[in-house]
């Protein structure tokens, strides 16, 4: 967003009465932690917790056969995603690179929700504009501005919103649904998905809704977490994070970072089995190429962080982290991701933390819990 000032969203007053750390997040006003990273985590992992995470985007496709036109774009086939289910899928360039990924709900044959990442809002929209038929069969909404995402993730969530919403809204995980009636009065849309890995739920309502949607949440038992713990619940899932592990080469420089679906090495989102846009660079690696592999230290020394470079034992450069962070679940070991060539889970490798400091670590494929 440049020099402009920050987006406020509906929530603000709400992480502020709560102490909330608030910074500027890609153009947005919003907690890093209320009380602390690693009992926010905790209470993610072992209750539940609740996260504004409306700065994310919400994008309405529509049209006849809208799930073979977004196919057509998508490594994911979504043409065989039932209404009413949700999935994960990844948007490549027509080099092959990864733009951003995205879950989507199909709502209906002629209905698709997308939520796009909170700073590939306006490249998203260029590209799905740029894509849309020339017969104006499939048209594009940009909802983000009027609607708040609240997500309730962790083991207590549906208890919690059980007790929010009734019983008949309580959604299967990566299942989507309107939202009934219940004895708040909202409206919008819940489904079954979420950043945590954690079962839980993402709630899109409108704005003047999230204030209500939030406190009763609160008041049922849910915990507010900013976005420190939201980062080290994902990455202990291992979590694809935009503009961190993978970026578009229309936003950055750092080549290191211009990935296709293959080299992520997620274990969702690809299906070979119909064409997409960038399909030809997916097919085109061989098993040496490097690939997305999770690290867990193995001693004590400098956290794993972003940018450092991974050694065989050997001494040879391999490849570089693009996260890393102390796992709150593991008694807060150093774990990390990041692109490795030629290597196995179960490999040992070598962190360079400095330039005088190596710290041991193996292989290992997320998740790390």
């Amino acid at each position: 967003m440049g020099d402009s000032v920050p987006v406020r969203t509906a929530l603000y007053e709400e992480h502020v009465s709560l102490g909330g750390n608030v910074v500027d997040f890609h153009g947005f006003e919003l907690p890093i932690w209320y009380s602390n990273i690693t009992d926010e985590h905790l209470k993610c992992r072992s209750e539940a917790g609740i996260f504004d995470v409306s700065h994310m985007g919400t994008f309405r496709f529509s049209g006849n056969n809208v799930r073979g036109w977004l196919e057509s774009i998508a490594t994911q086939k979504c043409s065989r995603i039932e209404p009413g289910t949700c999935a994960y899928t990844h948007f490549l360039d027509h080099e092959g690179y990864l733009i951003d990924d995205m879950i989507f709900a199909v709502v209906n044959s002629e209905e698709i929700l997308g939520v796009p990442n909170a700073s590939m809002v306006p490249v998203m929209w260029d590209w799905f504009s740029k894509l849309l038929p020339k017969d104006n069969s499939i048209s594009l909404e940009d909802l983000s501005e009027e609607t708040s995402i609240i997500a309730l993730q962790g083991p207590e969530s549906r208890t919690i919103c059980e007790s929010v919403l009734g019983i008949e809204n309580h959604v299967d995980r990566f299942k989507w649904s309107a939202i009934g009636d219940n004895p708040i009065g909202i409206t919008g849309w819940i489904q079954g998905t979420g950043y945590t890995g954690e079962s839980g739920y993402e709630i899109f309502i409108p704005n003047n809704e999230a204030s209500k949607l939030w406190n009763a949440l609160l008041e049922a038992g849910a915990t507010p977490v900013g976005l420190g713990a939201r980062d080290t619940l994902r990455l202990e899932k291992g979590f694809l994070l935009s503009g961190v592990d993978f970026l578009s080469p229309t936003l950055g420089e750092d080549k290191f970072l211009h990935r296709d679906s293959w080299e992520t090495n997620v274990p969702f989102g690809l299906e070979m089995e119909h064409d997409f846009i960038g399909k030809s660079r997916v097919i085109s690696h061989s098993d040496g190429d490097a690939r997305l592999w999770g690290v867990l230290q193995l001693e004590k020394g400098p956290l794993p962080r972003g940018g450092k470079q991974i050694e065989d034992l050997k001494g040879n450069v391999i490849g570089r982290l693009t996260s890393g962070a102390p796992s709150p679940s593991l008694d807060r070991s150093g774990i990390g991701m990041g692109y490795i060539e030629s290597v196995e889970e179960g490999d040992y490798v070598m962190i360079v933390a400095s330039p005088r400091k190596k710290v041991r670590a193996v292989i290992k494929r997320p998740p790390f819990i």
